[in-house]
């Protein structure tokens, strides 16, 4: 593997490159929730986006756009840390699209791998297109965020506390852990699906591959994965209906 090689896949993997690869998903998600009514804004933000901004009310963070500020204010935090450590100041753009097109093949593949099993895993019938859309970008961000770099940075830190565990394992168990929350949430609440086993072990799937993402790649790439498998998804979905 070359030196460029070696830079490639060590500085994207930084929280900067993250934070800048990101940023375009997180406003369009934004701007999609702020063209939609204000009626609706509550009930259809991403469930992992109401999950945070429910447990940063516990700390006097609220308002539908509060999780939104501090997911930035985090964000923006690690860009300027983790800018010091780099060799390079300058962000390269030709990363970034790499990055992109990385996204798309792991997105293909998470597609190739849950088979015609990934119909069942959204509904765009009870939503409109545009809705649908912008919950599927939201996804990427928000479910990423809460189930990959909080839930399995946090799970592999305590597996590492409690059993001494060495990185590869304790890292595993994250990813395992989270993708078995990951596919619960999606049961849980007044919106949640009924559960079903199968759907479960789809989903569970689904988060294991994703968290796999997250721990090679980092943020940024599985996040844009999530997101372009999701569009996918929908984008068949939605053709088969107006086929029918």
């Amino acid at each position: 593997m070359s030196k460029n090689e070696i830079t490639y896949w060590t500085e994207t993997h930084s929280p900067l490159y993250s934070f800048v690869f990101t940023l375009p998903l997180f406003i369009l998600y934004e701007l999609g929730m702020l063209l939609m009514s204000s009626e609706d804004i509550f009930m259809l933000r991403n469930g992992a986006d109401v999950l945070m901004r429910q447990v940063l009310g516990l700390f006097g963070v609220y308002g539908a756009y509060g999780f939104s500020a501090t997911f930035m204010v985090g964000f923006s935090i690690a860009f300027l840390r983790q800018k010091k450590h780099l060799k390079s100041m300058a962000i390269r753009g030709e990363y970034l699209l790499t990055m992109f097109f990385e996204s798309i093949v792991y997105s293909a593949l998470l597609f190739v791998l849950l088979g015609f099993f990934q119909t069942l895993m959204m509904s765009p019938a009870s939503k409109q297109l545009f809705q649908q859309i912008v919950l599927s970008l939201g996804a990427g961000i928000y479910e990423e965020f809460v189930f990959r770099v909080v839930m399995i940075t946090g799970v592999a830190t305590l597996l590492g506390f409690v059993f001494q565990w060495e990185k590869t394992a304790r890292y595993s168990g994250g990813v395992l852990i989270a993708a078995g929350i990951f596919s619960m949430f999606h049961f849980v609440g007044e919106f949640g699906d009924i559960f079903s086993l199968n759907l479960f072990m789809i989903r569970f799937f689904a988060g294991v591959l994703l968290g796999i993402v997250y721990a090679l790649r980092g943020f940024g790439v599985a996040a844009y994965t999530h997101a372009i498998y999701n569009l996918s998804v929908l984008t068949i979905l939605t053709t088969n209906e107006t086929s029918v």
